[in-house]
């Protein structure tokens, strides 16, 4: 029977999708940067998609989940050879913070390879959000209806990511940091639930250590891009008044 009450716990899934995507969201962000900026929003788009797929699955399986837990430590190994890449290659900051162009793999042209690396990440993060979800309700309609509408929610939050990344690149820096800690995160929580280490991190501690690590990146690439503009300005003035001294 339909009551009041399952409701309420949907809107409480969506907003658990929500919090719980914050690091989700960032990756996928960073992962479809590659892309030509009209190819970014139908990959996730098509990465959405998959996810639905996924998540139907996946609840139906709900009970399996917990035995995948080397999934984590796969996509950890992932996350932490991106930051590699990121910041070990050499570069100069503003070569760093530019984007790398997508490239084909396994045989897939780069924009299908991004669309599967999107699909394969949100397998990673969605296991733990689907076991809270089973948990907090039996029914599954309740279960789909939260997580669905979270991957939405999820997926406009990423498009307010990728528009705040491409305005201020050196928080392309702060994302690659987050997606770090992101790859600690998931082996703490791999050797957790194998009884490797009889602690785990708070969700409350990972999702204020992102917040705060988006919040200081943002603040900085706000200086960076005033102290541009004011540059900027500067030149200009210093060009108009040396064409103007000529003229005289």
């Amino acid at each position: 029977m339909i009551q009041p009450a399952d409701f309420l716990t949907i809107a409480l899934l969506v907003a658990l999708e929500g919090l719980l995507s914050a690091d989700n969201a960032m990756v996928l962000a960073v992962l479809v940067l590659g892309l030509p900026k009209p190819e970014q929003r139908n990959a996730l788009r098509y990465g959405i998609l998959g996810a639905f797929g996924f998540r139907a699955l996946a609840t139906l399986l709900a009970v399996h989940l917990i035995q995948l837990a080397w999934v984590k430590l796969l996509g950890a190994g992932y996350l932490l050879y991106l930051v590699y890449r990121h910041f070990g290659a050499g570069e100069s900051a503003a070569d760093r913070r530019t984007p790398k162009p997508a490239l084909p793999w396994w045989g897939l042209t780069a924009f299908w390879a991004t669309v599967i690396k999107v699909e394969l990440t949100d397998i990673v993060f969605a296991i733990d959000s689907i076991l809270v979800a089973v948990a907090m309700s039996p029914k599954l309609w309740v279960v789909m209806s939260g997580g669905l509408l979270g991957i939405l929610t999820m997926r406009l939050v990423i498009g307010q990511l990728l528009s705040l990344v491409e305005r201020y690149p050196p928080l392309v820096d702060g994302a690659f940091v987050i997606i770090g800690w992101v790859g600690i995160k998931l082996v703490f929580e791999y050797l957790y639930s194998s009884a490797y280490v009889s602690f785990e991190i708070p969700k409350w501690l990972s999702l204020g250590f992102i917040v705060v690590i988006f919040a200081v990146a943002f603040v900085y690439s706000r200086t960076q891009e005033r102290r541009r503009i004011r540059s900027a300005a500067e030149q200009e003035a210093a060009e108009l008044w040396m064409e103007e001294g000529g003229e005289r």
